[in-house]
C-alpha cells in the first residue's frame, strides 16, 4: 500500500489534553502522593515531620509489596495511546526519582475502561501517584529520561489485564488543553 493509502487508511485520532496533576482531578482514579495541604506531626527529635499517606492495597489473594524502580525512556509527544492496564488485586505507586515529570493516562470501568471517564494529567515530578486498585491506565509516560520508585503487588497470580483504549487510537497532546 502507497504511503498516501496508508495514511488514509488509518482511522483518525480524537487528542486527550493533559491537565495539571491536582488530588481533587485525580481522586476517582486515585491519589496523589504529596505532603501539600496536609498536616502532620514531630519525629526524629523534632528534626522531621511526618506526613501519613494512604496505605497501599497490596496483600489480597496472598499479595505482597514488590518494591522496584523503573527506568523510564522519555515519550515524545505528541503519541498515540492504544492500550491500558489494569490490576485488579492491588494498587500500583509511582514516585519519580529526580523531579522527572510525567504524564498519567487513566479511565475507569468494570471488563473494559469506559471512554466517558478517560482522562490525562500532567505531573511536574514533584509528587508521585497511588493508582486505585481496578484502574485502567496506560503505561508509564515519562517525559524525560528518569527514574521511578514503583510499589505494587507481587503474587502467585499475575495481576495485569490489558485493554485497548476507548474509542482509540486517541493522540496524546504535547501540553494542557
Amino acid at each position: 500500500m502507497a504511503g498516501d493509502q496508508l495514511l488514509n487508511a488509518m482511522p483518525a485520532m480524537s487528542t486527550l489534553n493533559p491537565q495539571p496533576l491536582t488530588p481533587e482531578g485525580f481522586a476517582p482514579y486515585g491519589e496523589v502522593l504529596t505532603s501539600a495541604g496536609r498536616a502532620g506531626r514531630p519525629i526524629n527529635a523534632g528534626s522531621s515531620l511526618r506526613v501519613d499517606l494512604a496505605d497501599p492495597d497490596l496483600l489480597a489473594d496472598g499479595g505482597h509489596p514488590s518494591l522496584s524502580v523503573f527506568r523510564a525512556s522519555a515519550a515524545r509527544l505528541p503519541c498515540p495511546a492504544r492500550v491500558l492496564e489494569r490490576h485488579r488485586l492491588g494498587t500500583q505507586t509511582f514516585v519519580p526519582l529526580a523531579g522527572t515529570p510525567y504524564i498519567v493516562v487513566v479511565a475507569l470501568g468494570g471488563d473494559a475502561p469506559r471512554a466517558d471517564t478517560l482522562a490525562a494529567f500532567l505531573a511536574d515530578g514533584t509528587s508521585g501517584i497511588t493508582l486505585a486498585r481496578g484502574v485502567w491506565h496506560h503505561p508509564l509516560l515519562a517525559l524525560a529520561d528518569g527514574e521511578f520508585v514503583v510499589l505494587e503487588r507481587r503474587g502467585r497470580e499475575v495481576d495485569c489485564e490489558l485493554a485497548q483504549v476507548p474509542g482509540g487510537p486517541w493522540t496524546i497532546a504535547a501540553g494542557p488543553g
